[in-house]
């Protein structure tokens, strides 16, 4: 009797399913060791987070049940976690591969349990872990492109899935995500400890052949939400965020015990802070160009093998707006008013069929892109931006194959300190070619910024130098008259734009008369959202632009939105060069204001000299002064007549005198000296130039005096 139920005690352990037996893996994050150098602190985090947290380029981390040391790749950081520490992903690089730790004997059941905190959601579906290889097996636990979880296994060589809906991930929140599957019944997913997504299954997961991955993607994949799929490449991307206690069983936990491990854990809010476009920590409260290294988050600046003078701001000395010339655009300018409101414009644009488009917006490593400061001094200063238009492969437009020369752009911007610009863009004659643009207005989103925050519906103002005005607006159907449809065979003859931002500083455009410009009313639906595409500004997915490149449907990241007007402007040649100018800025002037503005340099006063030893050699419009050469080696009084007039009225006239050759000037103004007349010398190799930017409006003749001072 005895021997009969010791038999049937063994039947039982052998039948016993293994499931039962619960074993499991568990990555805490609490043993990280660093194999690489460390980072300083002051060069890649913000100074306000707490504690502060050191990047590394590579390192190891111990799964805490068994003691194996798995790699940790890329750039990591150390963060408070739910329970102790946790480990700070950066979206680009950082992952965790588990080559060490060997995978649980997994027969019919399974878990995956994690806490997360996003800082912004991945760019496609994005594993919080995964045992795949580049085959269809094992078993991953995902976070989709819109705040999406997902638990998929596969079966019979295809992935079997229970989602949940979206959003079901908010922001810079910990949550508790778990995936449950049990074979020939169901997958689940729970999140904070409710259910909220299962599916049937039928089958049964294959053997594992895969080692663990956290936090990336195991092979390139495109983004989500790109309208162009020829213009747009595969790339590695990761979650951003933190994450922590992430464990696997061989057995599916009930809904019961899921919720207990939710209610057990207390958290607080996580270590991540909304991400905003980069601010000055400084105003200098002067007029000039000065160089600096913006910031924008850490794990984003952590990309970049950039030193003290990456970037370049232009500020003004009775206004907060600045011109910014940064990386995070390519170098494309933006004027930001002084709510912090960002306004950019486009660069050269070419593109095919082949691989979309050519512009800046695809550089973005700025390899094609640089800046530098030219001139600076109190009366002007002068940047140049150089880029040649590149395609997501990283290919530049019509490269000559004898010569490996392509295109080249420069772009000259000529700042005054009454918060405007001369932007010029040169390039060498027949080198371009079609099909091409010139220019495209962007308004910039910050993170989870609407655009009803930024533009009033009658978003812009058009005008001509007659003074016909016209607005352009969020309509209820733009498709349909008299909004539209919109046909690019129709363009107007207006010369000015201005965004009508909610600021007191807005932007503005002027072109010179034949100009042709292409107007689009936009959909009341998408005023109150972040709308628009995010593969430019600061994203790192190479898509292409020509066709919106990736729509930002979630307001996680800085998007470019409403695109319009668009101008072709009229192009100049000189010599071997080609080039088009206009006269950019953002300031408190009306749009009555602007019209006048911008006809002084449409159609300038005459300049007449009325002292001997100098000779005038004209208003130079793309660089917005008039120029004058010194013939005589004496110094002298160099007197001036401005003939202005309605028609070609004053309105902060500069001027720039060649071979002045002395270290300053005083200026009156009908004998009188005026306030803000900003005088420079420009130091060149032949000599000295003298810069003034003369604050004045005026509709009738008015002389003005320039005396040297040595």
């Amino acid at each position: 009797m005895e021997k009969k139920v010791l038999m049937i005690w063994l039947l039982a352990l052998v039948v016993l399913p293994v499931s039962a037996q619960e074993s499991k893996i568990w990555w805490d994050f609490e043993k990280i060791e660093e194999i690489q150098t460390k980072q300083t602190v002051k060069e890649n985090f913000n100074p306000e987070m707490s504690p502060p947290a050191v990047y590394v380029v590579s390192g190891k981390t111990r799964e805490a049940r068994n003691g194996k040391w798995d790699s940790l790749e890329g750039n990591f950081a150390v963060a408070p976690g739910v329970s102790g520490q946790g480990l700070r992903l950066d979206g680009f690089t950082t992952s965790v591969r588990a080559a060490e730790t060997s995978p649980l004997n997994i027969n019919n059941e399974l878990t995956v349990e994690a806490w997360v905190a996003l800082g912004e959601y991945p760019l496609n579906w994005c594993p919080v872990l995964t045992t795949e290889t580049t085959q269809v097996n094992g078993y991953r636990l995902l976070i989709g492109p819109y705040g999406q979880v997902s638990m998929e296994v596969a079966i019979d060589g295809q992935w079997r899935s229970a989602t949940t809906e979206r959003e079901t991930i908010p922001l810079r929140t910990w949550m508790h995500v778990v995936g449950t599957y049990k074979a020939n019944s169901e997958l689940k997913v729970y999140v904070n400890g409710e259910l909220r997504a299962s599916s049937a299954v039928i089958g049964q997961m294959e053997k594992l052949k895969g080692n663990f991955l956290l936090g990336m993607v195991a092979s390139p994949a495109k983004p989500s939400d790109i309208v162009s799929e020829h213009g747009t490449l595969a790339d590695y991307f990761g979650l951003e965020g933190i994450l922590d206690e992430v464990k696997v069983y061989n057995l599916a936990l009930s809904a019961d015990q899921i919720k207990a491990k939710y209610q057990q854990v207390k958290v607080a809010s996580p270590d991540l802070q909304p991400k905003r476009l980069p601010r000055l920590e400084h105003q200098p409260g002067k007029f000039g160009a000065f160089y600096t290294t913006l910031k924008y988050y850490p794990a984003w600046d952590n990309l970049w093998p950039v030193g003290e003078h990456a970037d370049v701001v232009v500020t003004f000395d009775k206004s907060p707006v600045k011109l910014v010339f940064w990386r995070g655009t390519r170098y494309s300018p933006v004027w930001v008013s002084e709510n912090e409101l960002w306004m950019a414009d486009q660069s050269v644009e070419a593109w095919n069929d082949e691989e979309g488009c050519f512009e800046h917006m695809q550089d973005r490593h700025c390899r094609l892109s640089s800046v530098r400061i030219i001139e600076n001094n109190e009366a002007r200063a002068v940047v140049h931006w150089r880029y040649a238009p590149v395609s997501a492969y990283e290919h530049t437009w019509r490269r000559d194959p004898k010569t490996g020369w392509e295109v080249w752009v420069d772009e000259y911007y000529y700042v005054y300190p009454d918060q405007t610009a001369i932007r010029k863009v040169s390039w060498k004659k027949d080198t371009l070619g079609v099909p091409r643009q010139f220019q495209e207005s962007e308004v910039l989103l910050q993170p989870e910024q609407k655009v009803c925050e930024v533009v009033e519906k009658d978003f812009a103002t058009v005008a001509d130098y007659k003074g016909n005005k016209k607005k352009v607006s969020f309509v209820e159907d733009p498709s349909q008259p008299p909004y539209g449809p919109f046909n690019w065979d129709k363009s107007f003859d207006y010369t000015i734009q201005q965004f009508n931002f909610k600021a007191k500083n807005r932007p503005f455009i002027c072109f010179e008369p034949g100009n042709k410009m292409w107007l689009r009313y936009e959909n009341l639906n998408g005023y109150c959202l972040h709308t628009g595409c995010n593969h430019w500004p600061m994203g790192q997915a190479r898509c292409d632009g020509r066709c919106d490149g990736r729509r930002g449907v979630m307001p996680d990241r800085p998007s470019h939105t409403i695109g319009f007007p668009i101008s072709d402007p009229v192009i100049h040649e000189t010599g071997r060069r080609e080039y088009w100018s206009g006269l950019y800025g953002m300031n408190d002037l009306s749009l009555d204001e602007i019209i006048k503005f911008g006809r002084s340099w449409a159609y300038p006063a005459e300049l007449v000299i009325q002292s001997d030893g100098f000779k005038l050699e004209g208003y130079d419009k793309s660089e917005r002064c008039y120029k004058i050469y010194k013939t005589s080696q004496k110094p002298k009084d160099l007197i001036i007549s401005l003939k202005g007039s309605k028609n070609s009225p004053l309105f902060n006239p500069a001027v720039y005198v060649k071979n002045w050759n002395l270290s300053g000037a005083k200026v009156l103004v009908n004998n009188k000296e005026i306030e803000g007349c900003q005088v420079g010398v420009n130091k060149t190799l032949e000599g000295i130039d003298l810069v003034l930017f003369v604050p004045l409006k005026a509709e009738s003749e008015v002389q003005i005096k320039i005396e040297p001072v040595k």
